[in-house]
């Protein structure tokens, strides 16, 4: 689960079967495809929601492709066929994730709960709080990825892209906030943010109460 309640089950229960029974073959009547485009965009899927919850609970390097494969209940030559490398499926996680997470459940989210850019700011930190005491904290899979491999490996480097991509978001807000040096106040920001993620992660809940203090001294030190 993150954020906002949102459900990745994988369905690794449902069989990867076909009408004729050929373990990822796709199916057939006669010698046509039936809507094959489809058909092959719901496999990639339900792999990608597999992924997305072994991933973001316990990491990259502690989950290997076996368990992948069994997890999304589709035969090895299908999974290969979608994906060909287990870094390939890292990199449609972390699409998924800022999508999901990022886009929806934090940004999204925020926008809906206040009127105003700087109301929404500092809802973010709001939406922090909630999902700080979820059971099911994970933190944030892009730091997590990033520290896990590196700032080198091409699944930091992705990392580093979907962080600054968030940066991206804060900046929008704080453009429309009408605040000055927006560049400088979204990498603030977002150190603000990544903090509290880390000090929930110690264990600490009030971490999102604490960062929205400081989010507001900063917002006063932008103002126009």
């Amino acid at each position: 689960m993150q954020p906002g309640g949102v459900s990745h089950k994988s369905g690794a229960e449902a069989p990867d079967a076909t009408p004729n029974e050929l373990p990822g073959a796709e199916p057939m009547v006669g010698a046509e495809p039936i809507a094959g485009a489809a058909w092959a965009a719901g496999i990639r899927e339900r792999i990608v929601n597999a992924a997305y919850d072994l991933f973001a609970r316990r990491g990259v390097r502690d989950v290997g492709i076996n368990e992948l494969i069994s997890r999304s209940g589709v035969a090895k030559a299908t999974f290969y066929r979608h994906f060909a490398s287990k870094d390939q499926v890292v990199l449609a996680f972390l699409e998924q994730r800022d999508r999901v997470w990022t886009v929806n459940a934090i940004v999204g989210e925020a926008r809906r709960r206040a009127d105003t850019p700087e109301e929404q700011l500092l809802a973010i930190f709001d939406v922090f709080a909630d999902w700080f005491r979820r059971t099911d904290f994970e933190a944030c899979s892009f730091i997590n990825v990033l520290l896990e491999m590196g700032s080198s490996h091409p699944l930091g480097r992705a990392s580093i892209d979907y962080l600054a991509k968030i940066r991206g978001h804060v900046k929008q807000l704080a453009d429309e906030a009408g605040l000055e040096r927006t560049e400088d106040f979204s990498r603030s920001w977002h150190i603000l943010m990544k903090g509290s993620i880390i000090s929930a992660a110690e264990g600490d809940v009030e971490a999102a109460r604490r960062a929205r203090q400081l989010a507001g001294w900063l917002i006063e030190h932008h103002r126009a």
